[in-house]
């Protein structure tokens, strides 16, 4: 709801660096140089979980992004275990 009714908070008052730099990834978009905004990574996040975010198509719905967290989350994951795996 968040994401809905204050879209720009800043996206790291919610996720991790790693949560919303693997929506990014993901999504095959460049990586923002500061961290984005809450609703532009729930899109995101909702693209990956189905939403596809057509001009008639509202906001994203929890389904789609629950799916697309769910992806996002895993990603993350891996990307927590690959820094540290880097930097040991």
């Amino acid at each position: 709801r968040l994401g809905r009714t204050l879209p720009d908070l800043d996206a790291e008052l919610f996720l991790a660096p790693e949560e919303w730099q693997a929506a990014y990834i993901l999504s095959e978009k460049p990586l923002p140089k500061e961290p984005p905004r809450l609703n532009t990574v729930v899109r995101l996040i909702a693209g990956l979980g189905g939403f596809l975010g057509r001009k008639g198509d509202g906001e994203p719905g929890v389904k789609t992004i629950w799916l697309g967290l769910q992806r996002v989350t895993d990603f993350a994951a891996g990307l927590r275990y690959a820094r540290q795996a880097h930097d040991s």
